[in-house]
């Protein structure tokens, strides 16, 4: 799984030319399969950063630390920053600090449209400074090496689905519960080739 790996996000940017042979996941939501008996991921939704050849990057986005991005602020930054949200643990794997948020000007890689990466000292600095953009902190993240993820999509240890600005910043206690069942209503419906699934399964 991917606690044992360290993932080196510049070093991985080498190999986006060579990944365009495979399919890149990144801005995917990895959702851990009931299967999926790794403590460090059980039940989690991970947003995929950065895929290629060399590995794969990402942070889970459904497991809060105990301490607000305030008290972490505190301790590492030298400016203010009055955010009560909950630092998220991005992953097993130790790393710097880092942010997923939505100011263009502040990003250091695009994720998603709208959504974006930020690792760097003063872009944390000024992004953790306002209030008018949406952001989540991370401590940690999720790596895997080169053919790691896809051995473990194979084995069926993940679902995969698109991300959106709207699911990234979802704050919903079990987010887990609800994009699994947001994939299982898409699968059902591309199967059966129904243009919609009721929120009532009994309605038809």
């Amino acid at each position: 799984m991917a606690s044992g790996k360290r993932y080196n996000l510049l070093c991985g940017r080498t190999g986006d030319d060579r990944a365009e042979a495979m399919d890149n996941l990144k801005g995917q939501l990895l959702v851990a399969s009931p299967h999926l008996l790794d403590q460090n991921f059980v039940r989690t939704v991970v947003l995929l950063i950065h895929h290629s050849e060399e590995g794969a990057f990402g942070v889970v986005l459904n497991r809060p630390a105990d301490n607000t991005i305030r008290e972490l602020w505190e301790q590492v930054g030298e400016t203010d920053c009055e955010s009560d949200r909950r630092v998220n643990v991005g992953g097993p794997v130790a790393g710097p600090l880092m942010a997923i948020h939505t100011d263009r000007d502040l990003a250091e890689l695009e994720i998603l449209p709208g959504v974006y990466f930020a690792a760097q000292r003063d872009h944390l600095e000024k992004l953790l400074g306002q209030t008018e953009r949406p952001y989540r902190v991370f401590v940690g993240h999720s790596g895997w090496g080169g053919g790691q993820l896809e051995h473990e999509l194979e084995e069926g240890a993940w679902l995969t689905t698109p991300a959106t600005v709207d699911r990234v910043f979802d704050d919903d206690d079990d987010l887990w519960k609800k994009v699994a069942q947001h994939i299982g209503e898409s699968m059902l419906a591309s199967t059966l080739k129904i243009r919609h699934v009721p929120q009532d399964p009994t309605v038809n």
